[in-house]
């Protein structure tokens, strides 16, 4: 279950990565904030190819965790642009949007399965193991 868990962290995160870098230009027009939509939309990319990539090489609690924050940050923050107007919250620019089409599904759809998938995973995968306390020994003399 561990790698089906892996590849659809990875297959989420890559969706969502496709869609913000694709979408990444038309976002340029953002006003508001210390950085520009197009800015945090493709650094939004590179973050979640960045993790996918990551999970596949490193599955371990942490690295699930990373993605869950990940996919998770960006669903909510698809769903509160959509329906909230928060304005310019600095340093993110204004990213209200009250449209949606087939990429902003794919997008949520892939943040979606990439959180639940990675929060299934950290709840499964083996702790590490820590250091047994060394027995003390008889004192030699």
């Amino acid at each position: 279950m561990g790698i089906l868990l892996r590849v659809l962290v990875a297959a989420g995160l890559a969706a969502d990565a496709v869609v913000h870098w694709k979408f990444a230009p038309d976002m340029a027009y953002v006003e508001g904030g210390a950085l520009g939509g197009d800015e945090v939309f493709r650094a939004q990319a590179v973050l979640a190819a960045a993790v996918a990539v990551l999970v596949l090489a490193v599955a371990r609690r942490w690295s699930y965790a990373l993605a869950f924050l990940v996919a998770a940050s960006a669903a909510g923050a698809v769903v509160l642009y959509y329906y909230v107007d928060a304005g310019a919250i600095w340093p993110l620019p204004d990213m209200h949007e009250p449209v949606w089409y087939a990429e902003k599904t794919v997008s949520l759809a892939g943040e979606a399965v990439a959180a639940l998938a990675a929060l299934a995973a950290f709840l499964t995968a083996r702790r590490t193991p820590t250091a047994e306390p060394r027995s003390e020994s008889p004192a030699r003399p």
